[in-house]
């Protein structure tokens, strides 16, 4: 039988643990492991870093999906196939919508608060450097972006 100041010494070492557990989390939120999908890879990665489908929420995605005709300045456009399956496949692993219902969706991850957050220290000068190019560019920066690692420890700003 356990005393009372047993209890609650392993209630509060329970809660610790659990406390501790959570901030090392949170301190690697910026891994964000990457669902494959290989037509995904291939259509979206061949312009583009294959930008994680957690990092949008999935009426996002729809939007984006949808106007692959005139995707940010290009012409994006796959076969009918091809959109089902890729569009299907974000809006399975799609992250969850923290905007109001009424916001039209986003459809840059650049606009997103948490990349805002993120990056507010970022200088405009190493955004306008040649080696980055934009802030859709996650490559630049992230080594393991691709695999959907964008944590803090492996980031390298080009010179």
């Amino acid at each position: 039988m356990l005393n009372n100041s047993t209890l609650k010494f392993a209630l509060l070492a329970t809660l610790l643990t659990g406390m501790i557990s959570t901030l090392a989390r949170a301190d690697d939120d910026e891994h964000r492991p990457v669902a494959k999908n290989k037509v995904w890879q291939t259509e979206c990665g061949a312009c583009h870093v294959a930008y994680p489908p957690g990092m949008l929420p999935a009426e996002s995605w729809r939007a984006v999906m949808s106007g692959l005709d005139k995707h940010f300045g290009s012409d994006a456009s796959m076969d009918k196939a091809s959109a089902r399956e890729i569009g299907d496949f974000l809006e399975k692993n799609a992250g969850r919508s923290r905007r109001e219902s009424s916001e039209k969706p986003l459809l840059r991850i650049t606009e997103t608060r948490w990349f805002k957050h993120e990056h507010d220290e970022v200088s405009d000068r190493t955004w306008k450097n040649p080696k980055v190019g934009s802030r859709a560019n996650c490559t630049a920066c992230h080594q393991g972006a691709e695999n959907g690692n964008f944590s803090e420890h492996n980031i390298r700003i080009p010179k």
